[in-house]
């Protein structure tokens, strides 16, 4: 009987973008979890699509957003978060067993957040003369994953704490510019999935946190010996204090940032 763990390889492991999302959307979340089962995919993980190049990020330029194709460039530097989410939230599915049952339901109602966001992005990209893959993208996100597959609490310690909440302090900005150059629609995808994101981190706030009880730790001081040991990036001004605030952080975390 597949459970909903299992089922989670299967867009895991999907290398087509679209099909990766679409597969995700179609997760069942009334399927039996299996919390303590401990699973080895066969396929590569995560799987992915033949483009977009994969290069380091120092190697990405951005163009001018006077051009439709710098509009499109940055568009689809969303999308490839946004598919990247798809794939960190469904990892944590079914690699880390033997936590509370909405642990993984959260995760994949997650999952099938980010599948939307990245099927919008994509849709945008279609109408703007361009698709997913047709410009260089980072694999950063996934570095980090792997950085910290042994350990449940590093990883979401980091990846959603971190990486994603940097998400909503660039949020605004991005959809500034692009408002800016003209693309409405874009600024409209960007307010939707704002909104949603402050949902996931405020998931991983709520999971770290438990995590943390569970094993007697100080979410504070931990945290700062997590962004050590795995290197994670320096968190950087400007902020966006409501959303993080939003999302679960507590007065102290917020003041550390204003320090």
């Amino acid at each position: 009987m597949t459970t909903l763990r299992m089922a989670a390889l299967g867009p895991l492991c999907e290398t087509h973008a679209v099909r990766k999302a679409q597969a995700t959307l179609a997760l069942d979340l009334t399927l039996t979890v299996d919390t303590s089962a401990l699973m080895k995919p066969i396929l590569p993980i995560p799987g992915r699509p033949a483009k977009p190049e994969l290069v380091a990020h120092t190697l990405l330029k951005p163009k001018p957003l006077t051009t439709l194709e710098g509009r499109a460039l940055l568009v689809h530097a969303v999308a490839h978060i946004e598919l990247n989410a798809i794939d960190l939230a469904l990892d944590v599915v079914w690699r880390f067993a033997d936590m509370p049952e909405t642990f993984y339901t959260d995760w994949v109602r997650i999952a099938q957040e980010e599948a939307k966001h990245f099927l919008l992005l994509r849709e945008h990209l279609v109408s703007m003369g361009f698709d997913y893959g047709d410009f260089p993208a980072h694999n950063a996100l996934w570095e980090m994953a792997e950085r910290t597959k042994e350990d449940v609490l590093a990883r979401i310690g980091i990846v959603p704490r971190t990486l994603e909440a940097r998400g909503l302090d660039a949020s605004p900005a991005v959809k500034n510019k692009l408002v800016g150059a003209g693309d409405h629609r874009a600024g409209q995808i960007l307010d939707i999935i704002l909104e949603d994101e402050i949902g996931h981190v405020a998931a991983g706030n709520r999971w770290y946190r438990y995590l943390c009880d569970q094993r007697g730790l100080d979410p504070v001081s931990t945290y700062a010996q997590l962004v050590a040991q795995y290197e994670a990036p320096k968190l950087r001004p400007p902020f966006n204090m409501a959303a993080r605030q939003s999302a679960g952080f507590s007065p102290e975390e917020l003041q550390l940032l204003g320090q």
